[in-house]
C-alpha cells in the first residue's frame, strides 16, 4: 500500500528538484527520503527519478505520475479541512432563500432545530416564489425546485426523487368525490399556481408506460403556493404540489392524496449557489441536515407505499 508521507516526498523532491531540500523541510534525514523513494518506486515498478551526485531530474513514468501523486495529496488535504470544520465551532451569518411553501411549512421548524445546535451561527432567511438573484442579492444559497436554467450556477441534490402529488381534503371529496383517472380532473375545481405571469395549468402523470398531461382548470389562482396550499386544505379545491409542502398536512390527516395509482412528475430540490467557494462548513452541514429531513419525509411517500 502506497503511503502518504513516501508520496509527499516524491511530490515536494519533484518541485524543489533536490532530495536533500525535500528531506529538510520534511524534516527527515537524506537517507531516509532516499528510502521512502525507493520504496515507492518498488510499489510502482517504475523508475520515477534520475539521481545522481550532483543532479536529480523526473523520468517520462515520474512526470507522468506526478500529476496522480498531486492529486491524491489535494484530496486527502481537502478531506482533512472538511473533517476539522466540520468539528470547528459553526458560527457566522447564514443568508438562505426558500420557496414560500417548503419554507414556512417544512424548513422553518427544521431551521429552528439545526440553529439550537449551532447557536453562534445566524440565520437569515428570504421566503418568495421569485428566484432569488444570486449574484446581486444579499444570499448565499437558495433551495429551489428543478434545474437552475442558469448553467453557471451550482446545484447540489437534496431531494432528488421529490414528486408532485394531487391532494385534496376530506370534505372536499366528500362533496365531489375522488377522480379515479387523471382525465376526470376536468370536472374538479383545480387550485392554480402562477410564477412570472405564468400559469401553471398543465398536470402530468405517469403510471407504468401510460402517460398522462392535461389542462386543468379553477376558480382560484396565486402568485404564492403556500396560499393555494391553504385554499386546498380549507376544502376550495385540489392541488397539484411537491410532496415535501404538502407531507405534514397528508399526515395529519388535512389532505388526502388522489390519483395513488398515477405519479406526479419529478420536483428535485436542489441546494444552489453562485460559486462553488460558498459551499463553507455551516452550509455543507445544512444540505447534510436538510437531506436527512427529506429523506425521511420521502420515506412516506404514497409512490413508495405504492411500489
Amino acid at each position: 500500500m502506497l503511503r502518504f508521507d513516501d508520496l509527499a516526498l516524491f511530490v515536494r523532491t519533484a518541485e524543489l528538484g533536490s532530495l536533500s531540500a525535500a528531506a529538510r523541510e520534511l524534516d527527515c534525514s537524506p537517507a531516509v527520503a532516499s528510502a521512502a523513494l525507493k520504496r515507492l518506486e518498488a510499489q510502482l515498478q517504475a523508475r520515477l527519478l534520475l539521481r545522481s551526485t550532483r543532479s536529480l531530474r523526473l523520468t517520462a513514468e515520474g512526470e507522468q505520475y506526478l500529476a496522480h501523486a498531486r492529486a491524491a495529496l489535494l484530496s486527502l488535504e481537502s478531506g482533512r479541512q472538511q473533517l476539522a470544520g466540520a468539528k470547528a465551532e459553526i458560527s457566522g451569518v447564514l443568508q438562505i432563500a426558500a420557496p414560500s411553501d417548503f419554507g414556512r411549512n417544512a424548513l422553518l421548524p427544521w431551521l429552528d432545530q439545526f440553529q439550537a445546535e449551532r447557536p453562534q451561527l445566524s440565520l437569515r432567511l428570504l421566503l418568495s416564489d421569485r428566484n432569488a438573484d444570486l449574484f446581486r442579492q444579499p444570499v448565499d444559497i437558495a433551495l429551489r425546485y428543478g434545474e437552475p436554467e442558469d448553467s453557471s450556477l451550482v446545484a447540489l441534490p437534496v431531494a432528488a426523487d421529490n414528486r408532485r402529488v394531487l391532494c385534496g381534503a376530506p370534505a372536499y371529496f366528500a362533496r365531489h368525490g375522488m377522480p379515479r383517472v387523471p382525465a376526470e380532473l376536468r370536472r374538479h375545481n383545480c387550485l392554480l399556481y402562477m410564477l412570472g405571469g405564468r400559469v401553471h395549468e398543465r398536470w402530468s402523470f405517469a403510471a407504468g408506460k401510460q402517460r398522462e398531461a392535461l389542462t386543468v382548470s379553477g376558480n382560484r389562482v396565486s402568485d404564492d403556493a403556500d396560499v393555494v396550499r391553504r385554499w386546498a386544505v380549507a376544502g376550495q379545491g385540489l392541488v397539484y404540489k411537491s410532496w415535501l409542502d404538502v407531507a405534514g398536512d397528508v399526515q395529519a390527516g388535512r389532505l388526502r392524496v388522489a390519483l395513488g395509482d398515477w405519479q406526479g412528475e419529478p420536483t428535485p430540490l436542489n441546494l444552489i449557489c453562485a460559486h462553488r467557494d460558498q459551499l463553507s462548513g455551516p452550509v455543507r452541514l445544512l444540505r447534510e441536515f436538510l437531506q436527512q429531513r427529506c429523506a425521511t419525509l420521502l420515506q412516506r411517500a404514497p409512490w413508495r407505499a405504492s411500489a
